[in-house]
């Protein structure tokens, strides 16, 4: 995952409560008892003294600081994916996950979540619009792009980010299977509060650790927060301007191009093969167009695109909408590696700016297949030379053109997209 973490597109882990959490442990031979838990809570101190109190003042944290950042901290046991000292690693969710149902790309996109983003982004258009436009004047990054954006990580700064950063990074930098990399983003938060863009008590975070209205990491906080209002700090938490500064410094600092749309739905005749989907497939838009390639809308694309770099995109196959995106669409990505999310972000922005209604192209009924299915559809496919990415159990690009090729070589109608019928024929 980037160091950005939206807990609203990716926190779909269940929620433990203290008391199965302790017989979870206890039947993995670790943390039975209250006393347990407080010798636990102990070494917690200790490690903090040991480990991460040197590294923060090597980078310039203050004595102060620290312990006003862990003066009230405990474990948060509520936390998913602790593995408290001397216990094992649980395997039980791991099995979950693979066993996890992959549903239709047309749920993301589900009434409710883009409808609300896009009536509340035009009024936080109107309610922002110098802000906005000074940001963009500066950056190149268009205003309906950093309100999409801000819309899916906070509900434009609505949703609650409850926790302590600083509990959430000490207790999973302590205790979880990715320990390391939260230590040094505890560190990162030390390095914040030391900063005094807010009170060390005003750094709430997601239960992953992710800070404010943009949901950045504290490392990224470090690369990209902006001062939006010119007030010296970069106050994700509590200013809009800081926010929608924040935002777009990291979408120009990861390649915006100024001047260029993010993508656009297209009509994909039968004859162009939805192999051709791919960053590492582009072509310039006007060969696309050439191909026959056209805009649903009817209009034709503009005449500063079509020198431009686009790459064919179809998130569904030929069960659902295709788009030609150009390279802002993968610095949208960037933000969240997830197709379906900088595809939300492209058409929540649209609509916020230009008002046009949902894709004309329909998701089609797929999707319910089990992840491991999908992962051994991946290794028979690899078995047979294609590169898709990795068996992961999730359709993305260099899968679904896999099994587009697949499907050609076989004489099959190529689709693009793994259906259950696939898993027998590919064992063959």
């Amino acid at each position: 995952m980037s160091n950005i973490c939206s807990f609203f597109s990716r926190a779909r882990i269940l929620a433990v409560s203290g008391g199965i959490l302790l017989s979870t442990l206890s039947a993995g031979g670790s943390i039975s008892h209250a006393t347990d838990r407080a010798d636990v809570e102990k070494q917690f101190r200790v490690w903090l003294e040991q480990k991460i109190w040197p590294r923060a003042q090597a980078k310039g944290v203050s004595r102060r600081t620290y312990e006003r950042s862990f003066a009230k901290v405990t474990l948060n046991w509520k936390l998913p994916d602790l593995t408290p000292p001397g216990s094992k690693p649980k395997t039980k969710r791991r099995k979950r996950q693979r066993q996890a149902e992959f549903g239709s790309p047309g749920k993301y996109f589900n009434a409710g979540s883009v409808n609300s983003a896009t009536s509340i982004g035009r009024k936080m258009a109107a309610r922002h619009k110098q802000t906005l436009a000074a940001i963009e004047a500066k950056t190149g990054v268009p205003g309906r792009t950093l309100l999409a954006i801000w819309g899916r990580e906070s509900a434009y700064g609505r949703a609650k980010i409850p926790h302590n950063v600083f509990q959430v990074l000490g207790t999973k930098g302590f205790m979880s299977s990715r320990a390391s990399y939260f230590a040094k983003e505890l560190v990162a938060a030390l390095i914040i509060a030391e900063r005094r863009h807010v009170p060390a008590g005003a750094m709430k975070s997601s239960w992953a650790g992710a800070l404010g209205q943009p949901q950045f990491m504290p490392s990224s906080f470090l690369s990209y927060a902006a001062d939006g209002d010119g007030d010296g700090r970069a106050d994700i938490w509590r200013s809009a301007a800081d926010t929608l500064a924040s935002i777009a410094n990291y979408l120009d600092l990861h390649g915006w191009v100024a001047g260029r749309d993010w993508g656009f739905e297209v009509s994909v005749p039968s004859t162009i093969s939805c192999s051709l989907e791919g960053p590492d497939q582009g072509r310039v838009i006007g060969d696309w167009q050439a191909m026959g390639i056209t805009r649903i809308s009817g209009r034709p694309f503009p005449k500063h695109e079509l020198k431009g770099e686009g790459y064919l995109m179809m998130p569904a196959g030929r069960d659902g909408p295709a788009f030609i995106v150009t390279p802002n669409f993968y610095v949208q990505k960037a933000y969240n590696t997830s197709d379906l999310y900088a595809l939300f972000v492209g058409h929540v922005g649209d609509r916020i700016q230009y008002g046009i209604k949902d894709f004309a192209g329909k998701w089609g009924k797929v999707g319910g297949l089990y992840r491991s299915d999908i992962a051994e559809m991946q290794r028979a496919l690899i078995a047979q030379g294609h590169d898709v990415g990795g068996a992961d159990g999730l359709p993305g690009y260099k899968t679904r053109r896999s099994i587009g090729r697949w499907q050609e070589a076989n004489k099959r109608p190529a689709t693009c997209f793994p259906k259950a019928g696939m898993k027998a024929a590919l064992a063959r």
